[in-house]
């Protein structure tokens, strides 16, 4: 196994991480700057305030985009075991 191999496999890796993860941490993002904003506008300053409404849309996009992270997540690990042999030999 050659540099690079375990360099394109830690690439591919990142990646993917970042794309599960992008789904699930911007619509909690988003959500979180919106109650942030009404919070300031409405000077209620309430901490729980904001972890309700993220919560929920965090489980939403889990829910709604659930299969979608695991087609990724299983297609990146059905590629590492096919090519468990390139690495090896």
């Amino acid at each position: 196994m050659t540099p690079e191999t375990i360099v394109s496999i830690g690439q591919n890796a990142l990646y993917v991480t970042m794309l599960v993860l992008a789904v699930l941490l911007l619509p909690a993002l988003v959500v979180g700057l919106l109650v942030s904003m009404f919070q300031a506008a409405t000077q209620i300053n309430e901490m729980t305030l904001s972890f309700i409404p993220k919560l929920m849309v965090t489980f939403l996009a889990l829910v709604i985009g659930g299969s979608w992270i695991l087609e990724q997540l299983l297609g990146f690990m059905r590629e590492m075991f096919q090519n468990v042999p390139h690495f090896i030999g």
